[in-house]
């Protein structure tokens, strides 16, 4: 754990969060500046600063933790589908320096913009 990462503080329970998923090493919450109804976050428990620091053998309970958080969103938001973004290191718009997934609960016609 990082002492300084707000991330971090949520995981150790030193932040309250709206956790809508979580299984042994991710957790999902919901976005306290949502760009969608619904825009959630999917965290590693660990603190790994991007991507490339994850070990490999995490990958299965990250998907699982993706899926089943976008499956959850999809049902409650009444969404048609949903945008997943990762973003790493600074120049590629990473804000907190923890690994973290943005899920984005899409509905046609919702006037947001996702730009690639």
């Amino acid at each position: 754990m990082n002492n300084g990462c707000i991330f971090c503080k949520i995981i150790q329970g030193e932040i309250p969060c709206n956790k809508i998923y979580e299984n042994d090493n991710f957790i999902s919450i919901a976005n306290v500046n949502p760009l969608t109804t619904g825009h959630t976050l999917v965290i590693s428990k660990k603190h790994f600063e991007t991507i490339l620091d994850m070990p490999d053998s995490l990958s299965p309970e990250l998907l699982d933790c993706i899926k089943k958080t976008s499956l959850k969103l999809m049902e409650k938001y009444k969404a048609e589908g949903f945008n997943l973004a990762n973003n790493n290191f600074k120049v590629a718009g990473q804000i907190v320096n923890h690994l973290h997934f943005h899920i984005l609960p899409r509905k046609k016609h919702d006037d947001f913009k996702f730009g690639v």
